[in-house]
């Protein structure tokens, strides 16, 4: 226990002296150029963060992108899980769909936007596009997962006679979960730069993306970097949360 104490410490002051590490490259980099029109400084992203800090208006543009791509985010998820069993359990449906996930992850986020536009209009967009971004993830990740389990085991519980919700917590849950983390940890991260992006592209009135859109017109690169942070921030803090509720829910299940 003390050794994976010290591990997990040892990992949290190297990923903490690499952010530093960059962060004085970033400062350094932003002296030596001296305009801030191209880079700001650090310092001074973060002196504009604080002042977004202590604006109500800033939550509420945060709140807006976040109930959206959150929203998104989670219909792909159960969605997709939803679809990658069907498709296990039918090979037709699985034959089906393959085409149109490689489609869907494939095509230019520019070209759903567009379409989208049409369809939900600026204000739901991002949530629209966010959904079709992680569907495949979830789907390809959960599926591949399933697909993962040793026929041995279906042998042994055949065998044993053991029930539906057994199988589940014993045989399925154990191979899914890493393949679900993963889905969760690449998912997140999409999401938040799809729905973004859509933002931006649309326009959407009292989200980030129209902050970061302002930022470009009006010049303001401190703005545009400290609205980014934002981004980066949540999209890393929700990737974690939900990393440690999927290993949450597993141990619960099969302890």
């Amino acid at each position: 226990m003390k050794t994976s104490s010290t591990q997990r410490n040892k990992a949290k002051i190297t990923v903490a002296a690499s952010i530093l590490f960059w962060l004085v490259v970033w400062e350094i980099a932003a002296r030596l150029i001296s305009q801030q029109l191209f880079l700001t400084s650090p310092i001074q992203v973060l002196k504009t963060l604080y002042g977004l800090l202590g604006s109500s208006e800033f939550y509420h543009i945060v709140g807006f992108s976040f109930l959206r791509i959150g929203a998104g985010f989670l219909c792909a998820a159960v969605i997709g899980s939803a679809l990658s069993v069907t498709a296990y359990k039918l090979r037709l449906v699985k034959t089906l769909l393959h085409p149109l996930m490689g489609a869907v992850k494939a095509a230019p986020v520019a070209s759903f936007v567009v379409i989208a536009l049409l369809l939900v209009g600026s204000k739901n967009l991002s949530a629209l596009i966010s959904f079709l971004m992680v569907l495949p993830v979830f789907y390809t990740n959960i599926l591949a997962g399933l697909e993962s389990v040793e026929p041995e085991r279906f042998e042994a519980a055949n065998v044993f006679g053991m029930r539906n919700s057994d199988r589940f917590r014993f045989i399925y849950l154990p191979y899914v979960s890493p393949f679900a983390r993963s889905a969760c940890e690449v998912g997140i991260g999409i999401s938040w730069k799809a729905g973004i992006s859509a933002e931006v592209i649309g326009i959407a009135s009292g989200s980030i993306g129209e902050k970061i859109y302002d930022s470009k017109l009006y010049l303001d690169t401190s703005q545009l970097f400290a609205y980014t942070l934002v981004v980066v921030v949540v999209s890393l803090l929700l990737e974690r949360l939900a990393v440690l509720l999927i290993r949450w829910i597993e141990y619960r299940l099969t302890n």
